[in-house]
């Protein structure tokens, strides 16, 4: 199976914060499955490092002081979601709480760490185009 993963996931130091969030049952996955990785936000031109961004109640993406990043992350979607159909995924695992990627629950756009319902850019997306989207809290085979 080609799995669709976030980069961060796999150690790539691509996160906001110049880290990277290494998931070493994920990373295990590259000995059954084909693993696709994706950074959104630097598929969409955003450096690394950057200001932290979280998704607004409006949809949009916003830096803490208010700058409008919401089409580096739908451009960022839109390339990672050419290249699941490109590879043939049919399942993505994402970072959770991400702007870009989290699954079901994301920052609230206080940038105060609280959480509310809702999907990521990217998530959103690959709902949409059928994809199966889950996050390293959330999978299982």
């Amino acid at each position: 199976m080609k799995i669709l993963v976030s980069a961060c996931l796999l150690g790539e130091p691509c996160r906001y914060d110049g880290e990277s969030r290494p998931c070493s049952w994920v990373i295990e996955l590259q000995k059954e499955h084909t693993l696709i990785p994706v950074c959104p936000e630097c598929a969409g031109g955003l450096s690394v490092p950057r200001p932290a961004c979280e998704r607004q109640k409006d949809g949009s993406v916003r830096t803490a002081d208010g700058r409008d990043r919401t089409a580096e992350y739908a451009l960022g979607a839109e390339l990672s979601l050419m290249r699941a159909k490109h590879h043939g995924c049919t399942l993505a695992i994402l970072k959770s709480r991400s702007p870009a990627c989290g699954v079901g629950r994301i920052y609230d756009g206080s940038f105060t760490r609280t959480l509310t319902n809702g999907d990521g850019v990217l998530t959103e997306l690959l709902k949409k185009h059928g994809i199966a989207v889950y996050t390293e809290e959330n999978f299982t085979l």
